[in-house]
């Protein structure tokens, strides 16, 4: 009998219930967070994106790269890919994305890609962000598309939280 993959650490984080009355970037962030406690809860970085479109979520995902065992999914390559198969297009003009970190360059060159109009995210990432942390794509001058960026503010400190408490407990699994 093959042996049984370790149980993801027991996530300590409660999910969010924002008051659907009023649709700010805190209650999407929540919607956001939230799916970052599924990843946890999945054995993923959790990490968690939703895109809105008129006020209704269009989309919404978390990391899935251990389980697809897929470098790309990523919450926001995920959730953009739902969001252009509910529009009917792959241009996502008048969107916004909410992510708890700041994306990668692979997400980050999707988020331009799809012609999303904002982004807001919660984390700043120095080290492999790329819209303001690492380097920021946003900024080159040459490309055909820009977003327009809300950095850090939104749900920082509980999406840190949460990020941080993850990798503690990863760290001092015995396999780790």
């Amino acid at each position: 009998m093959p042996a049984q993959p370790p149980l993801p650490p027991p996530c300590p984080f409660e999910k969010r219930f924002p008051s659907q009355l009023v649709r700010d970037d805190v209650f999407y962030m929540s919607l956001a967070y939230n799916q970052a406690i599924d990843a946890w809860r999945g054995d993923e970085v959790p990490i968690g994106c939703i895109i809105e479109h008129g006020g209704e979520v269009i989309a919404a995902a978390h990391n899935q790269v251990e389980g697809a065992q897929d470098p790309t999914a990523h919450a926001e390559i995920l959730a953009i890919t739902q969001a252009a198969a509910k529009l009917g297009d792959w241009r996502l003009e008048g969107c916004t994305l909410y992510v708890t970190k700041e994306p990668c360059p692979m997400c980050a060159g999707a988020t331009l890609m799809s012609r999303l109009k904002r982004v807001c995210y919660a984390v700043p990432d120095p080290k492999m962000g790329c819209l303001g942390g690492a380097t920021d794509l946003n900024a080159l001058p040459r490309v055909n598309h820009h977003c327009e960026l809300t950095v850090g503010g939104v749900l920082e400190n509980e999406c840190r939280e949460l990020l941080q408490a993850f990798f503690k407990l990863k760290r001092a699994e015995p396999d780790a």
